[in-house]
């Protein structure tokens, strides 16, 4: 289970939230987790359970906070961009000086403002490796044996 709020998110910023961005960090903190449990079901489960928590679920629910955060970060804009910093989720950037020119090229489409897991982050909520195969035809083998 993750278990996120708006002060971790503004630890890993780089200026204040105000009043109204916290509200809003708040409610996309809520659809940010909601999208990593649908992208890794496997943090949804519950503490309270009777199973033993291992070390490598408290190591997966960390990292499930730290994606969240910057979902939330890259939604209202500030990924560092302050002092010149690309902002997250810039694959390429260039700046220029008196002729005031700056851009950016943007992974996953060029989208910011909006929530979605990248492909770093994808990789992050990854359980284990996805290395392996599986045949399906290979339990009917066993059956007609």
């Amino acid at each position: 289970m993750i278990i996120v709020s708006t002060s971790d998110v503004q630890a890993r910023m780089t200026r204040e939230m105000s009043a109204a961005e916290q509200s809003v960090c708040a409610a996309l903190l809520s659809d940010a987790v909601s999208m990593i449990y649908a992208a890794a079901p496997h943090l949804a489960k519950s503490t309270s359970e009777p199973e033993d928590v291992s070390d490598d679920y408290h190591r997966e629910t960390e990292l499930g906070k730290l994606v969240a955060c910057r979902m939330v970060i890259r939604a209202l804009g500030d990924g560092g961009a302050a002092a010149g910093a690309a902002p997250i989720g810039a694959t390429q950037g260039s700046m220029s000086g008196l002729g005031y020119t700056q851009s950016w090229t943007m992974a996953n489409g060029g989208s910011t403002g909006e929530l979605y897991l990248s492909k770093t982050e994808r990789q992050l909520l990854r359980r284990g490796n996805s290395i392996g195969s599986y045949s399906p035809v290979q339990g009917l083998a066993q059956e007609v044996l």
